[in-house]
């Protein structure tokens, strides 16, 4: 595994490695930079991969929420200088966050990944929130997005209690939920022209795979696929095969927009 070197540029911090092409990643609320490891190890030979750390803990309250998060992710956006359109995953939270990313920028955005993404459904750990100071209760809603419970490990489990014994960070996590819940897509999804990837755990017990299937039919330019023995972190419960489902589609994609300019 390669170690991540965090970058600082103003106010930003992220993840910048391999040069070509940008991927940007987004994590979820409880996701961290690490979240993407396989895909940054996996993908940095052949594409310039960004991943900005999302101010979740730190944000003004005012502003925590998914407008929010996605006026950061345009400011991020401009002051890294990405003038080509580009590739934008997230997961979870951060699915949600490009999803309206997207809607607000179309002409940014060359394709978009979605897993596990919020923004129709989700059951969300944000407004169960956690009795403060109880690690059982942590724990298990940790191994709770994860197949293999073993995921959870004890590293993932130290860092999200530590963020829940912060009252002010609490706070922010709730109000974000709560955003999430509220902002609903449904309505919108049908302006998503991009061609879009969903690759979804079948397992998933956050985001059901039912909202898988609504993404699918909602987003008119969207292909769907499964992992099995997965839940809601694909790229980190199953990284070869959510890596493998990735370059295909890049390529894919990447044929088609090459086609049509020929044309």
């Amino acid at each position: 595994m390669m170690e991540l070197q965090i970058k600082e540029k103003k106010e930003f911090q992220y993840v910048e490695e391999g040069t070509g092409e940008v991927l940007l990643l987004l994590h979820g609320l409880f996701g961290a930079l690490s979240n993407w490891q396989d895909v940054i190890s996996d993908f940095a030979r052949d594409y310039r991969v960004i991943i900005p750390m999302l101010p979740i803990y730190e944000m003004p309250l005012t502003k925590a929420g998914v407008p929010g998060l996605v006026g950061y992710v345009e400011e991020f956006v401009a002051e890294m200088g990405l003038h080509q359109p580009f590739t934008l995953l997230g997961n979870s939270l951060g699915g949600h966050v490009a999803l309206v990313y997207t809607l607000h920028n179309p002409q940014q955005v060359e394709r978009l990944v979605l897993t596990g993404s919020s923004g129709l459904f989700e059951d969300s750990m944000g407004s169960s929130f956690p009795k403060r100071g109880n690690y059982g209760f942590v724990q298990q809603r940790v191994a709770y997005t994860f197949y293999d419970p073993t995921l959870a490990t004890k590293d993932l489990v130290d860092e999200v209690f530590n963020v829940t014994n912060s009252n002010i960070k609490v706070l922010r996590i709730i109000n974000i939920a709560r955003s999430a819940q509220r902002h609903n897509l449904a309505k919108d999804l049908g302006r998503i022209q991009v061609p879009t990837l969903l690759v979804w755990g079948l397992n998933d017990t956050i985001t059901p795979p039912i909202v898988a299937h609504e993404f699918h039919r909602l987003i008119t330019n969207s292909e769907l696929h499964f992992l099995d023995h997965c839940c809601h972190a694909p790229m980190m419960e199953r990284p070869a095969a959510f890596n493998a489902r990735l370059r295909q589609f890049l390529h894919s994609t990447k044929r088609q927009s090459v086609v049509s300019s020929v044309s």
